[in-house]
C-alpha cells in the first residue's frame, strides 16, 4: 500500500501542471469561448524567458536579429519571475487583440486552429531561435525529501500543487466576488445582455486572456526546474490539462486545478501499475486515464462544452458542389506523371509524399469538411492502417493490393470507435475526443513495445503479378512506379470524395454539419449519417496510411502521433477542409511534402518552414476561415450567382400581381398534384390523432394533456398566445421533446419513433427558425428531405423529378441554383417548406411559417400553402398572424398553458370569449363577449 501512496504523491507536481493549465484554459474558455491549444507553449515562452533573465540575457525570436539581449547582469529569481509573468500577460493581450478578437464571431474550430498556428509558431521559433538542447533552471521550490515511514515524497512537488490550488482559489475568488467576475460570467451567459448593461465582451476577454497568460506562464516558470526545458517538452500537457478542465465544466476554475492534480497522480499510479504487471500493457495506461474521465463527463454523462452567448455564430466554409470533374482531374494527373519523370532525389520525393499525404487530407475534407465532425485522429488512423500493413501481408500472406485495403479495413473499425463519442456529444468537443483517443492510441499501440519492435515494424515492397511496384532505395530512390501507384490512388480517392459530395449521402453530411435537428426533421438518420463519415474517412486515412508505410519500408511512431496530427489537421485547415482541391493542396503545403522540397532546395528551411506555415495558417483562419482555396471557390460561385440572378424573377409579387395571378392558382396547383400526388386512404377518420400529450421540463408542465385529431385533406391552425406551449406541442409530435401520451399518423402509432423515424412513416415538418443548410443551394437543401419520401414516392419518378416537381409547387424553380444563405426571408420559408414536402408527408407541422413576412409575402405564402393542400398534403400550422389563419385554416385550436381552450372554425374561434381572454385579458375578453 504505501507504494501506491507514493507514486500517488510523486504524481502531484505533473498533476499541478495539469491542473495550472486546465485553469488558464477554462479562464480563456469562459471569456473567448476559444479552446486554447497554445496555453502550452505559452508556459514554454515564459520559462525560456525566465531562464534566460536569470543569466542576465532577454530572449529574442525576431529572425535576423540576435537570439539574446543583454540585460547588464543576472537577475534574481525575485525580479526575474515577475518580469516573466507579466510578459506573458502582455503576450496574451497582445494574442487577443491581434488574433482573436478579429476572429470572435468565426467558427469555434476556427479559433481552435489559430490557437493552434499559435502553439505551433512559438515552439518552431523557439527551436530555431534557441536550440534544441535543455536548459537548466535552478530550482524555486525547496528540494527537500519529506519522509513518513517507508514513503518518501520530494518537497518541491507537493509546494507545486499547494501553490497552484491557492492560485485557483485566489481566481475563483476574483470571479465570484468582483465587478470583473460578474461581468465575465454576464459576458460568458449573454454577449447580447453584456451591451445592453454597458460591458465591453472585448475588454472582458481581453482581461481574462492576460489572466489566463499570466496564469500559465506562472506555471511554467514553476516546473522549469522539474520538467527539462526544451521546444517540445510541454506540449503534450495539453492532453491531461484538456481533461481536468473539461471535468471543471470549463466554468470552475479551482475545480479544474483540483482535477488536474487527481489526474497527475491517477496517472503516477498507472504508470507504477504497468511497471509492476506483466499482464498490464508496457505503455499507454497513464495516457489512458485522461481520455476515461473525458469519456465519463463528455458520453457517458452527454454533457457537451457550456455554450457562450454569443452575438454572431457563422459555421464552417462552404463545401463547393463539384460541375465539371474532366478537367480538373486530367490537367493535375497529367502534371503529376511529369513531375515524377522530370524530377529526381528529393523533388520527387517529396511530390510522392504530396500525393500520399493529399489522400489523408482528403479524409478530412470527407468527416470535418462534409460531415462537420472535428477530427484531430485522421493523420494517428493513418497510422493504424500503416502498422498493420506489414503483419497483414508477413503473418496473414495477404498480397498487395489487398494487403493495404484490409489494413485500411481496421483502420475503419478504430475509426467508427473513435467516432462513438460524436454520436451523444458534437461541435469542438468531438476534437477534444479525438484527440484524446489519439493521445492513447500512440502510447497504447504504436510506442508499445509489447505490439511494435524497437526498430519498428518492417513492410514488404508492394508487387503485382511478379512487377515490383516498390519505392526503391539507394540511388534508385524514389522509383517513379510507385510514384504513378500513389498518383492512381490519389486520384480514384479524389474522385470518389468529388462523387460523394454530389451524392445523398453527401448532401445529407452537409446537412448534419449544418444544423442536426433540422437534418432530422428532413427525414435524415444523423447518427448513420455520422458513422458514415467516420467510417469512409478512416477508410481513406487508412489507404494514405498503408502507402506511407510502402514508403518508409519500415513504421515506426514518429509519424503518426497525436501532436503531428493535430499538426497535420492544420495544414488541411489552412489549404481549405471542404473541398477536394483544398485537400490536395494540403498534401503540396505539407512538411516533406513538395514545397517544402522544393523550399529546401533554394533555402536550407529546417524548422524555419514549420514556423512560417504556422504564421500562415495564422494570417489564413483571420482573414480568410475558409482556406486558401476559398477565395477561388467565392469567385466561381459569384460568377454562377450573378448567371442565375439574371434568369430569375423576383419570388414575392407585389400586392396587385397577387391579384391578378388568383386565376392561375388552380391551374398551377392541378399540374403540380399530377406531377407529385400523395396518395392516403380516407376512410373518414383523422390523418393524425394526439391524445393526452404532456411535456414537463422540470416542474414547469409546457404541454397539459393536448389532445387533438387533424382531418385528411384540411389545414389546421394550432394558435395561442406567446408562451402557451405551441412549439413545444409540435416538437412533441414530430418527437424532437420527450412527452408522454400518444401520437399515431392514421393507424400507426408513432409515439416510441425517432424524429426521422416518423419524418420517414410521413409527419414532416419546418422549424419556426427555419435552419436551411446555408451553404447549400436551394435545390441540395430540397434534396436532403428525399430519403424520407422513398417508400412514397410516384411509381416511374427520378429523385430529380421529384425536387423539380416540389421547386415547381412552391415556385423556387428561378432560385433553385442559388446558395440557400442568398435568399430573402420569403424565400427561406418556401425553401424550409420545400425540404419537408419533398419527402412526400402525409402530414406537415408548420412552425410560424409567416414569421418575419410583411402583409403581402404572407398572402403570397397562403396562396402556396393552398397549392400545397391541393397537392394532397394535410398541414397542422402553428402561427401568431391571425390574418393569415383565420383566412387559411379550416379549423383552429387554442392553448394557453399547454391546455386546449377552444377548438372550431375560424368564425366560432374569431368570437370565443375564452380566445379573446387568452390574448387580450379578462376585462377586454368580456368586452367582446358584449
Amino acid at each position: 500500500m504505501s507504494q501506491h501512496i507514493v507514486f500517488l504523491l510523486l504524481g502531484l507536481g505533473n498533476g499541478a501542471v495539469f491542473g495550472a493549465l486546465a485553469l488558464a484554459l477554462t479562464i480563456t474558455y469562459r471569456s473567448s469561448g476559444i479552446i486554447n491549444f497554445a496555453t502550452g507553449s505559452i508556459a514554454l515562452l515564459a520559462a525560456y524567458v525566465y531562464a534566460y533573465l536569470r543569466s542576465g540575457e532577454l530572449i529574442n525570436l525576431i529572425p535576423g536579429t540576435p537570439t539574446t539581449i543583454d540585460i547588464g547582469g543576472d537577475l534574481p529569481m525575485g525580479a526575474a519571475l515577475p518580469i516573466a509573468v507579466v510578459l506573458s500577460a502582455l503576450l496574451g493581450l497582445g494574442l487577443h487583440l491581434v488574433i482573436f478578437r478579429p476572429l470572435r464571431n468565426a467558427p469555434p474550430v476556427a479559433k481552435a486552429v489559430a490557437s493552434l498556428g499559435v502553439s505551433l509558431a512559438i515552439t518552431a521559433l523557439i527551436a530555431a531561435r534557441m536550440g534544441t538542447t535543455a536548459v537548466a533552471v535552478d530550482p524555486i521550490f525547496p528540494t527537500d525529501l519529506w519522509k513518513a515511514g517507508s514513503i518518501n515524497v520530494p518537497s518541491d512537488r507537493v509546494y507545486l500543487a499547494i501553490t497552484v490550488l491557492a492560485l485557483a482559489a485566489a481566481i475563483s475568488l476574483v470571479f465570484a466576488r468582483t465587478r470583473f467576475g460578474l461581468a465575465t460570467r454576464a459576458t460568458a451567459s449573454s454577449e447580447k445582455g453584456a451591451y445592453v448593461s454597458g460591458i465591453s465582451p472585448d475588454r472582458i476577454a481581453a482581461g481574462n486572456w492576460m489572466i489566463s497568460s499570466a496564469a500559465a506562464g506562472l506555471v511554467g516558470i514553476l516546473i522549469a526546474p522539474i520538467v527539462p526545458l526544451i521546444p517540445v517538452s510541454y506540449t503534450l500537457f495539453i492532453v491531461p490539462a484538456l481533461a481536468a478542465a473539461i471535468m471543471g465544466r470549463f466554468q470552475y476554475v479551482l475545480w479544474a486545478a483540483v482535477a488536474g492534480i487527481v489526474i497527475g497522480a491517477l496517472q503516477s499510479e498507472a504508470q507504477y501499475l504497468q511497471n509492476n504487471y506483466d499482464w498490464l500493457p508496457s505503455s499507454g495506461l497513464p495516457e489512458l486515464v485522461p481520455l476515461v474521465l473525458i469519456l465519463i463527463v463528455l458520453v457517458v454523462r452527454a454533457q457537451p462544452l457550456p455554450g457562450r452567448g454569443a452575438v454572431i455564430t457563422r459555421n464552417l466554409g462552404r463545401a463547393p458542389r463539384p460541375h465539371n470533374v474532366v478537367l480538373p482531374t486530367v490537367v493535375p494527373t497529367v502534371l503529376g506523371v511529369v513531375g515524377l519523370i522530370a524530377f529526381t532525389g528529393d523533388l520527387r520525393d517529396g511530390l510522392i509524399s504530396t500525393f500520399v499525404y493529399a489522400v489523408i487530407a482528403l479524409s478530412v475534407v470527407v468527416v470535418t469538411g462534409y460531415a462537420g465532425q472535428v477530427s484531430f485522429a485522421q493523420l494517428p488512423l493513418a497510422g493504424v492502417a500503416a502498422f498493420l500493413v506489414g503483419p497483414i501481408s508477413e503473418h496473414l500472406h495477404i498480397a498487395f493490393p489487398f494487403a493495404p485495403i484490409v489494413a485500411a479495413l481496421g483502420a475503419t473499425v478504430v475509426g467508427v470507435v473513435i467516432g462513438l463519442p460524436a454520436l451523444r456529444i458534437r461541435g469542438l468537443t468531438v476534437a477534444v475526443v479525438t484527440f484524446a483517443l489519439a493521445f492513447a492510441l500512440e502510447a497504447l499501440w504504436f510506442r508499445n513495445l509489447d505490439f511494435v519492435g524497437s526498430s519498428g515494424a518492417a513492410v514488404p515492397n508492394p508487387e503485382i503479378f511478379g512487377w515490383n511496384l516498390g519505392v526503391g532505395s539507394g540511388s534508385d530512390f524514389p522509383r517513379v512506379t510507385f510514384g504513378v501507384v500513389c498518383l492512381l490512388v490519389l486520384v480514384v480517392v479524389g474522385l470518389g470524395v468529388a462523387w460523394l459530395r454530389t451524392s445523398t449521402l453527401g448532401s445529407q453530411m452537409l446537412a448534419v454539419r449544418a444544423n442536426e435537428r433540422s437534418a432530422a426533421a428532413a427525414g435524415v438518420n444523423v447518427v448513420r449519417v455520422k458513422l458514415a463519415a467516420f467510417a469512409l474517412g478512416a477508410f481513406i486515412a487508412g489507404i494514405g496510411g498503408a502507402l506511407l508505410a510502402y514508403k518508409f519500408g519500415n513504421v515506426t511512431n514518429d509519424p503518426f502521433t497525436a501532436i503531428v496530427g493535430l499538426t497535420f489537421f492544420g495544414t488541411v485547415y489552412l489549404a481549405g477542409t471542404t473541398s477536394v482541391s483544398g485537400g490536395l493542396l494540403a498534401g503540396v503545403t505539407v512538411v516533406n511534402g513538395l514545397l517544402y522540397a522544393l523550399v529546401d532546395k533554394v533555402v536550407s528551411t529546417g524548422v524555419w518552414y514549420e514556423a512560417v506555415a504556422a504564421l500562415l495558417l495564422i494570417l489564413t483562419v483571420v482573414f480568410n476561415p475558409e482556406g486558401v482555396v476559398g477565395p477561388a471557390h467565392q469567385l466561381i460561385e459569384r460568377r454562377r450567382s450573378r448567371s442565375a440572378t439574371t434568369r430569375s424573377d423576383a419570388l414575392v409579387a407585389p400586392e396587385d400581381a397577387v391579384v391578378a395571378q388568383a386565376g392561375e392558382i388552380v391551374a398551377d396547383a392541378e399540374a403540380a398534384t399530377a406531377a407529385s400526388a400523395v396518395t392516403f386512404d380516407d376512410d373518414g377518420g383523422p390523418l393524425l390523432t394526439v391524445r393526452d400529450l404532456t411535456v414537463r421540463y422540470g416542474g414547469v408542465l409546457a404541454v397539459d394533456s393536448l389532445s387533438l385529431a387533424v382531418p385528411p385533406g384540411r389545414i389546421v391552425g394550432l394558435i395561442g398566445p406567446n408562451g402557451a406551449g405551441k412549439t413545444t406541442a409540435i416538437d412533441a409530435i414530430s418527437g424532437f421533446a420527450r412527452a408522454t401520451g400518444s401520437v399515431a399518423l392514421g393507424d400507426q402509432d408513432v409515439s416510441t419513433l425517432r424524429p426521422h423515424e416518423r419524418v420517414r412513416a410521413g409527419l414532416g415538418r419546418t422549424f419556426q427558425a427555419i435552419e436551411l443548410y446555408e451553404d447549400l443551394s436551394v435545390r441540395e437543401n430540397v434534396s436532403v428531405g428525399l430519403t424520407a419520401g422513398a417508400s412514397r414516392r410516384q411509381a416511374g419518378s427520378s429523385r430529380s423529378e421529384e425536387v423539380a416537381a416540389t421547386l415547381t409547387l412552391l415556385r423556387l424553380t428561378a432560385v433553385a441554383d442559388r446558395p440557400a444563405g442568398e435568399l430573402s426571408q420569403g424565400q427561406r420559408q418556401l425553401v424550409s417548406i420545400a425540404r419537408a414536402l419533398v419527402g412526400r408527408p402525409r402530414v406537415l407541422l408548420l412552425d410560424e411559417p409567416a414569421g418575419g413576412l410583411d402583409t403581402v409575402e404572407s398572402h403570397w405564402l397562403g396562396q402556396r400553402l393552398r397549392d400545397i393542400r391541393a397537392a394532397g398534403v394535410t398541414i397542422l400550422m402553428v402561427e401568431h398572424d391571425m390574418s393569415l389563419v383565420l383566412s387559411l385554416c379550416d379549423e383552429i385550436h387554442v392553448l394557453n398553458f399547454g391546455k386546449v381552450i377552444a377548438h372550431g372554425t375560424p368564425a366560432e374561434i374569431r368570437s370565443h370569449p375564452a380566445v379573446a381572454e387568452a390574448y387580450l385579458g379578462s376585462t377586454h375578453a368580456e368586452e367582446v363577449s358584449a
